[in-house]
């Protein structure tokens, strides 16, 4: 296993870390993911550990809160050796207060989060999306008390757009709170916007990259092929809605350029798309989720091997589209002043 920092911290993360997301499978929306409880889940764990995975992902809005309690069973007896990330953010109940970044709602997230995964601290704590109602001021204030107290050890945005995140790290600098050191982004071969803002930010203020769902939604597994039918017991017909639309052809198109690399190089696609996010910059780690040990070992597959500056030019050349303004206008009008970090 390869491990990197995590930013500008002095953490070091496996370039493959798991998500438990498929963990508990309580309600509509993850029983696509998956169902996997505690026996299951140690097992799955147990060949991550095997395999040098130290960072286990999850939140408390994954399965209302069940992804943590497996993941908390799971890891007893071996607290120490892995790093949890668990974040907060999200609907959490009916009440007015119970969502957002307050400090109310913060402090109240982080105990029952604490609680459910039975720690007394986690490693990384990720705002699971921006709120734009509660000062930032209040925010960095709270999460810097949770550093100070010894409950997380490092903080994390995800989500975020670039002034969000900016301005977090501004408003932290100014009042010497600690600052963000990750940010947890959607990226994957067809969803490549995080490169246009959010990857200079983040080499720009040493902001290391967790990337979630980089097989695209499913998509990007070999298992969608054009002109056959959708095959049966895939998670996408059902998480589909809310899955970032990609045309059609633009996708067919990309699994037909990741075909020819995965057969040059005696690959899966899935490991195709996650060696390939593997290489890009600010990437600390990519999270990799696994609903039985075979799609585990899968994933796996995908460290320990390089694709070839070819092979990757092939890829950028097969999966890039033309950026929204002012990006495209950067590109072209003013590019040697603005070069491109990828």
């Amino acid at each position: 296993m390869e491990y990197r920092l995590l930013g500008g911290s002095g953490l070091k993360v496996s370039a493959l870390s798991f998500g438990a997301a498929t963990f508990g499978g309580t309600n509509d929306f993850f029983k696509p993911w998956g169902s996997t409880e505690v026996d299951e889940a140690r097992r799955l764990i147990d060949v991550c550990v095997d395999a040098g995975v130290n960072l286990f992902d999850t939140a408390n809005g994954y399965s209302d809160g069940r992804s943590e309690e497996v993941l908390g069973k799971a890891v007893e007896g071996r607290r120490d050796k892995v790093l949890i990330s668990t974040k907060s953010g999200f609907p959490t109940g009916p009440g007015p207060n119970d969502e957002g970044s307050s400090r109310y709602h913060l402090r109240n997230a982080l105990e029952a989060s604490l609680r459910r995964l039975g720690t007394d601290y986690v490693d990384i704590y990720h705002l699971h999306a921006f709120d734009a109602l509660t000062p930032i001021e209040e925010v960095q204030d709270t999460l810097n008390k949770f550093v100070r107290e010894g409950k997380i050890r490092y903080i994390a945005a995800s989500n975020f757009s670039g002034w969000h995140l900016m301005k977090s790290l501004a408003v932290a600098d100014r009042y010497g709170y600690t600052r963000f050191v990750a940010h947890q982004v959607y990226y994957s071969l067809i969803g490549r916007e995080y490169e246009w803002e959010l990857m200079p930010l983040a080499l720009d203020q040493k902001v290391g990259a967790l990337v979630w769902s980089p097989l695209g939604w499913g998509r990007l597994t070999g298992k969608i092929r054009r002109g056959q039918p959708m095959p049966e017991g895939i998670r996408y017909p059902q998480t589909k809605a809310a899955a970032p639309q990609v045309p059609d052809e633009h996708l067919f198109n990309v699994i037909d350029a990741m075909d020819k690399i995965a057969a040059e190089n005696g690959k899966s696609i899935t490991q195709i798309a996650l060696n390939w996010l593997l290489q890009r910059p600010t990437v600390s780690s990519v999270i990799v989720g696994a609903r039985n040990e075979e799609q585990l070992r899968q994933n796996l597959g995908a460290i320990g091997w390089s694709l070839t500056p070819e092979q990757i030019a092939a890829l950028d050349k097969a999966t890039e589209l033309e950026p929204i303004y002012p990006y495209w206008h950067q590109r072209k009008t003013f590019s040697r002043r603005n070069p491109l970090p990828v």
